[in-house]
């Protein structure tokens, strides 16, 4: 047994130290006010560190809605891929990899009826939108729905979905027509050596809503063939869109579809796409749990407090121990005992409050979706997390015993029985 560790002995001592006056079995004062505050310490750091985990899963949960789990591109000037099936079917048979379907992205300026401009994006996504298992932008449609085929005998040129706000923006629903500018108005005439406009119109046939407002401020979806057409782009594509079985393994599945692929293919996967977001929510989650920490901190000044009153008022005892037989090094295991007894039951305590403090938010705090898009507060608590916290809250209350349990030590047993 190793030399720091009390024995049954120190360990009995320990506990009626922490106790009230003597022949009563409950905690002193003391006791109890460095044990609630590392109980609050530790129920608020599982709390926020809870909520700022929920805040990233919903946050990316609702990126992979429209976007998905990395998008295999090209290098070059015009950054299109033209033999995109061969590469398709490789990339479908890489292990990790749940489907793959071609994208086609590109850029536009739509006007409304009332001549009103909007400059927007336009994704060309396989027929069924999220049936491909891309994207699930079939479940986030709240009006109308995605028609991939024209009518016969109608004279749009195709059918679209626009965003929530893009919609607003542009005052439009469901039935409406726009006009867009179609990109290959960026390309010189060979007649003319000017540059004509290309116009191509287009109905609403439904509206999505992710929650996401960058997608649902500039995003308009169409079909794939039809995006082909109204880009100019012939049979080539932008990108193709692959979904993985594991959302954090899509770095490991992107460097296996380089290595599978070759030059001039890269891959840029959704943590790529949206590192800088992601960065700022986990140093904010480090801000957070440093200043809740210091809850647990201001409980070890206050334990240090009590642990050297217990001393002062046990001088006398201290000495009989001595004077009985008990190492100054068991007189130092006793107060480490009790730090360490104050820290797990704090600790332990803590960690019930707050998983139970979580799983009550999660379920009963509601939020107006209008402001935060979404309608309950996300509560997610990792084991780790609460591992590390428990952890922590014993080791500093271990570490606050230190300088008691060293004062302890040095009393000699002479000094120590004549105290007053």
């Amino acid at each position: 047994m190793a030399s720091w560790w009390p024995g049954p002995l120190e360990r009995q001592i320990a506990l009626r130290y922490l106790r009230g006056q003597r022949g009563t079995r409950s905690a002193s004062l003391q006791t109890v006010v460095a044990i609630g505050g590392i109980i609050v310490g530790v129920a608020a750091l599982i709390v926020v560190l809870g909520v700022m985990n929920g805040l990233r899963d919903d946050l990316r949960d609702r990126i992979l809605v429209a976007s998905p789990h990395l998008r295999v591109l090209t290098y070059g000037d015009d950054l299109r891929i033209d033999d995109w099936e061969g590469a398709l079917e490789r990339i479908r048979g890489i292990p990790g990899v749940v489907a793959a379907a071609p994208e086609v992205i590109s850029v536009t300026v739509a006007s409304n009826t009332g001549g009103f401009p909007v400059v927007s994006k336009v994704a060309g996504l396989e027929p069924g939108v999220g049936s491909n298992e891309i994207t699930g932008l079939d479940q986030a449609i709240v009006a109308g729905r995605f028609v991939a085929e024209i009518a016969p005998g109608d004279s749009v040129d195709g059918n679209i979905v626009l965003g929530s706000r893009l919609a607003d923006d542009l005052a439009v629903r469901p039935g409406d027509e726009l006009v867009l500018v179609s990109p290959s108005s960026a390309r010189r005439s060979r007649i003319t050596g000017g540059y004509t406009p290309r116009y191509w119109s287009a109905r609403v046939t439904g509206i999505f809503e992710t929650g996401m407002y960058i997608y649902d401020k500039e995003f308009m979806v169409m079909d794939r063939e039809a995006a082909q057409r109204f880009a100019g782009m012939g049979g080539s594509i932008s990108d193709i869109a692959v979904t993985v079985g594991d959302v954090d393994a899509a770095p490991a599945v992107g460097e296996a579809i380089v290595a599978a692929l070759g030059l001039p293919y890269r891959v840029e996967t959704w943590q790529q796409q949206n590192e800088q977001l992601f960065k700022a929510l986990r140093l904010e989650k480090l801000g957070m749990g440093l200043v809740i920490f210091f809850i647990m901190v201001v409980a070890a000044f206050n334990l240090v407090g009590t642990l050297t009153m217990v001393v002062t008022f046990k001088t006398r005892e201290i000495g009989i121990l001595q004077a009985m037989g008990l190492a100054p090094a068991g007189i130092a295991r006793i107060f480490l005992a009790q730090g360490a007894v104050v820290g797990m039951v704090g600790a332990s305590l803590g960690v019930v409050l707050g998983l139970a403090l979580a799983a009550f938010g999660s379920g009963v705090i509601r939020l107006d979706p209008s402001v935060y898009f979404i309608d309950r507060l996300p509560v997610r608590v990792e084991g780790l997390d609460v591992a590390v916290i428990a952890v922590a809250a014993v080791a500093l209350a271990i570490v606050a015993a230190i300088h008691p349990a060293r004062r302890a030590a040095a009393l000699t047993p002479v000094d120590a029985v004549r105290a007053e």
